[in-house]
């Protein structure tokens, strides 16, 4: 079990995809460049299986901004996306409405 205190640690947040690149080391991976808020960063996401480069640009995403960064196939990933997955597809978690950049998740 994951208390309320822990669970209100991670900050959540709506990041706009600003670029997609394969991963030099990996084929199930791309790694993007994002904007939350005014800061931009790159995460490593294993969701090219599921979304084309065209499909991700310019979309907005739901991550975990807060995360201690992590290297991930020798690319450090500054965050993490949001998806929901099952045993045939994988879908990314996006606002409903139109959100700017950096909105809180709550």
């Amino acid at each position: 079990m994951v208390s309320f205190e822990d669970f209100k640690k991670l900050e959540l947040r709506i990041a706009e995809i600003l670029s997609v690149n394969l991963h030099p080391n990996a084929d199930k991976l791309y790694v993007l460049g994002i904007r939350v808020g005014e800061v931009q960063k790159t995460i490593v996401a294993g969701v090219r299986a599921f979304y084309s480069p065209e499909d991700l640009l310019g979309k907005k995403i739901v991550v975990v901004d807060n995360l201690e960064p992590a290297v991930i196939r020798g690319v450090e990933s500054q965050g993490m996306l949001l998806a929901a997955s099952d045993e045939q597809s994988l879908s990314l978690v996006i606002p409903e409405r139109q959100m700017s950049c950096g909105a809180k998740v709550r």
